[in-house]
């Protein structure tokens, strides 16, 4: 089955960020080519995939307790 193509504000829904920021910050990231886009006409679409891989990737994993921190801000 085809990847399903989202729009700016269901990405920024799908993101939490539509409460916040609105579109802007999934354009931000489309503006400065941080996610892979489709241009369907004058339309921005991002695949929904896309937004899972983006998700997957900057999800920041706990650390085991008891590890040290070396140089490492939070």
């Amino acid at each position: 089955m085809a990847d399903r193509l989202l729009n700016v504000a269901e990405v920024a829904e799908r993101l939490g960020t539509w409460e916040e920021s609105g579109e802007r910050f999934p354009r931000r990231l489309i503006e400065e080519r941080r996610i892979a886009f489709v241009k369907v006409g004058r339309y921005v679409r991002i695949r929904e995939s896309v937004v899972e891989d983006y998700i997957a990737a900057n999800t920041v994993q706990p650390r085991r307790r008891g590890a040290v921190l070396r140089g490492v801000a939070a």
